[in-house]
């Protein structure tokens, strides 16, 4: 008996994370990817897997999960990971109630925090600004990978490890009845899924009209300081604490949230808050911001890009680094409470899409459930 066949249309983590859990489940796989090489918001990002983030319940599990995957896949190749975990700093009075409250409840959620004071954060990041800190939320879940590198070697892997196939450079401009149209040529297979990203005109544009969806644009930057050492966990100042939805468990937070209204008005309606994260070589990716539309235009701000870089000098020590790369990126998001759109427009044909700028954190274990659900 030949195996059953199913086809990925895109070459991003949402498409790769399913091809690996169809072929799991022992399907015969192939991607198709329209572009020489991923090219979107995969590698677009911060290369946080990003526990910390997620509300306690499927969404934490399933980040745990994805982030497993992660450390499985980095421990048998070569992909780079950095264990580091995160560090949240407090530099008011109101981020370090927040930061306390979160302390407590995530302890009881089981996730593996600890409360530290100004000391104990200088010792843990080296690039933590000590004046004016009152200590920091560190968690030791979270991983960085280089998104760059494993968006591109992640396909090699498991073409090696699961004989997937992936086709580059073809665009597939129809799909019925489980086959699918590149050019003159037609594919057939018993199962396709779209991981379109945001593109959300190519395949299926009138079922896509019928949801409640955004694209969301983000400005980030990756800078170098000469002769800066490892820097230690992802970094986040006290914006992030009202980005994330596992931090919305905090009492206090709504009363945080509305001194930044008054006093950082322009920040909260670009969507900024600030985190960096370390590659291996060494460089800083730092953003970002949040523009929120269908038609998000192609251009960076240096407004933006400074605002982000003001923020980023009050809670870093860094000392005037060089930015040597900018850009934008652009993800697909629900503006329902909906946490990822899965929808199958007809039988054997499914959408797995706007996972809200967590497809790093979330994608593994999210195409697990799915692929399992069927």
């Amino acid at each position: 008996m030949s195996k059953k066949t199913a086809i990925i249309i895109g070459a991003g983590i949402v498409g790769l994370a399913t091809s690996r859990a169809l072929a799991i489940k022992g399907y015969t796989v192939t991607i198709y990817e329209r572009n020489l090489k991923a090219s979107g918001a995969s590698v677009r990002n911060f290369g946080m897997i990003w526990p910390i983030g997620q509300p306690a319940g499927k969404l934490y599990e399933r980040a745990i999960k994805s982030r497993d995957c992660w450390k499985e896949i980095g421990d048998s190749s070569k992909l780079w990971y950095d264990p580091v975990g995160s560090l949240h700093l407090a530099y008011h009075n109101d981020e370090w109630q927040v930061l306390q409250e979160l302390f407590e409840i995530f302890i009881k959620e089981g996730r593996d925090v600890q409360i530290l004071n100004k000391k104990e954060v200088s010792e843990k990041s080296t690039i933590a600004n000590e004046k004016n800190c009152l200590g920091g939320l560190y968690s030791s879940e979270e991983i960085i990978v280089d998104p760059r590198e494993a968006i591109s070697m992640l396909p090699l892997y498991f073409q090696e490890k699961f004989n997937i196939r992936c086709i580059w450079g073809k665009t597939v401009t129809a799909v019925r009845n489980r086959q699918i149209t590149i050019g003159s040529e037609i594919v057939q297979a018993d199962l396709v899924f779209i991981c379109s990203g945001s593109d959300f005109e190519t395949l299926y544009p009138d079922d896509f009209a019928t949801f409640p969806l955004t694209k969301c644009k983000l400005q980030m930057m990756r800078l170098i300081e000469e002769g800066s050492p490892r820097v230690g966990p992802a970094l986040c100042g006290g914006l992030s604490l009202i980005h994330y939805a596992s931090f919305k468990a905090a009492p206090s937070l709504n009363k945080l949230r509305i001194r930044y209204e008054n006093e950082m008005s322009d920040f909260l309606n670009l969507g900024i808050h600030v985190m960096v994260s370390q590659n291996q070589s060494g460089q800083l990716t730092v953003g970002d911001s949040h523009e929120y539309g269908l038609a998000p235009d192609p251009f960076d701000r240096k407004y933006i890009n400074d605002m982000i870089l003001k923020y980023l000098q009050e809670f870093t020590s860094l000392n005037c680094p060089e930015i040597i790369e900018s850009w934008n990126g652009v993800y697909g998001k629900l503006t329902n409470s909906h946490t990822e759109l899965f929808y199958s427009p007809e039988p054997g044909v499914f959408i797995i899409n706007a996972v809200g700028g967590a497809g790093m954190t979330l994608s593994f274990g999210l195409a697990e459930e799915l692929i399992n659900s069927l």
